[in-house]
């Protein structure tokens, strides 16, 4: 599995249209990729989390967290062997049925693009398929405060990546806070030389802003 940042979708839903509009050859295929999209299929990106694998070769299932019109995150499970995605959405009506197909069609369809057109050799890319993939927001996830979806997008795929169930428990709303600040810690001591920081008047205002943006 690889994780990938937000820049993924931002970069995607910006050049979309372009792709959409390029002419493919007689296969289907030849048209301009959004930037960045090999180094993605390869793993080289994002860099401060590099799998340097191959998306479907050595990949099967890739997470990522999806911005909406900056005032809503949710999660991304893209599966490759299922040729579907799943939406983990902690408050599904900030976004419509409607609005959703619109933030997914380029997942859809430009995911199982890169997986033919990226193929090494003939064989591999006779293993997929241009047709676009399947999606699915289930409704039955526990639900978040409003200002909770960014720290629940994360906690979502930080669990089911480990297999972990959404428990009404780990979830409840009244954990939201609590969340946030486990999750600012466990970020900023993956940060290069954190421990050099311990003891840095300045870590505790850190943390918080961490915290913040985090809602």
């Amino acid at each position: 599995m690889c994780f990938l940042d937000h820049l993924f979708a931002q970069q995607w839903r910006a050049n979309y249209q372009n792709w959409k509009d390029s002419e493919p050859d007689q296969n289907g295929l030849g048209r301009r990729l959004p930037g960045g999209a090999w180094n993605y299929y390869s793993g080289t990106i994002p860099s401060f989390f590099q799998s340097n694998k191959v998306w479907g070769t050595y990949i099967d299932d890739i997470y990522a967290p999806v911005n909406y019109k900056d005032t809503h995150w949710v999660a991304m499970w893209i599966s490759i062997p299922k040729r579907h995605i799943v939406v983990f959405d902690s408050f599904c009506s900030s976004i419509s049925p409607s609005e959703l197909d619109e933030v997914m069609e380029h997942f859809l369809f430009v995911v199982p693009y890169l997986l033919v057109e990226c193929a090494c050799s003939d064989e591999e890319r006779a293993q997929y398929s241009l047709e676009p993939f399947t999606y699915a927001r289930p409704t039955n996830i526990p639900p978040a405060q409003s200002g909770d979806c960014g720290v629940y997008t994360l906690k979502y795929i930080d669990c089911h990546a480990l297999g972990i169930e959404f428990s009404k428990k780990d979830f409840a709303k009244a954990n939201g806070k609590s969340m946030r600040d486990t999750m600012a810690v466990d970020i900023f001591e993956e940060l290069p030389g954190a421990h050099e920081f311990e003891n840095n008047d300045n870590l505790k205002t850190w943390m918080r802003m961490m915290a913040d943006r985090l809602g």
